[in-house]
């Protein structure tokens, strides 16, 4: 596949960006050429057009499955491994805060859960300490329950909540 400037532009950053946000160059780059491109790939034109390795292509592509951002793609009379990413913007997305939520925020959840109650029953605990773990659960707890809520909203109203920004402050006062 040839890369038009904007496009190694673009799969370019997102490989930087992909760094800056915890996940391997490779992975980021791989995900925005699949991404871009406007068919599947295999895994050696992947590893050709962005001059990687086969087998760290094979590890990124595994890697890209489970995050739910690439699909395994049959082409008939082709016997290969074809790839293709989700095309969708809110679909990525959603499906990459959805993974993140799942992998970060629910195992958090879950010790801060055992620390608070762990604390409660702990005479030795200062209740300082105590107060900060129930703080830091409450807000946690509150943020995933406004996630839970806003996730379940029909996209065309997630996409008003979008562009109307801060202004939607005015509706549930200052």
């Amino acid at each position: 596949m040839q890369l038009t400037p904007v496009m190694e532009r673009y799969v370019l950053h997102w490989g930087e960006m992909g760094s800056r946000w915890g996940v391997n160059r490779s992975v980021a780059q791989i995900h925005a050429l699949l991404f871009l491109s406007p068919r599947p790939l295999t895994a050696e034109e992947i590893a050709d057009t962005l001059s990687i390795a086969r087998s760290n292509v094979s590890t990124s592509l595994k890697e890209l499955q489970g995050w739910g951002l690439i699909q395994i793609a049959h082409i008939m009379g082709d016997r290969r491994d074809h790839f293709v990413a989700l095309k969708d913007s809110w679909e990525l997305f959603t499906t990459i805060v959805e993974e993140r939520k799942r992998r970060e925020i629910d195992p958090t959840l879950a010790v801060l859960r055992q620390c608070a109650a762990e604390a409660e029953q702990d005479r030795g605990t200062d209740p300082e300490v105590k107060a900060r773990i129930e703080q830091m659960l409450g807000l946690v707890e509150s943020l995933n329950r406004w996630y839970e809520d806003v996730r379940r909203l029909p996209r065309p109203v997630l996409t008003a909540l979008l562009k109307m920004g801060a202004r939607v402050a005015r509706l549930v006062g200052r």
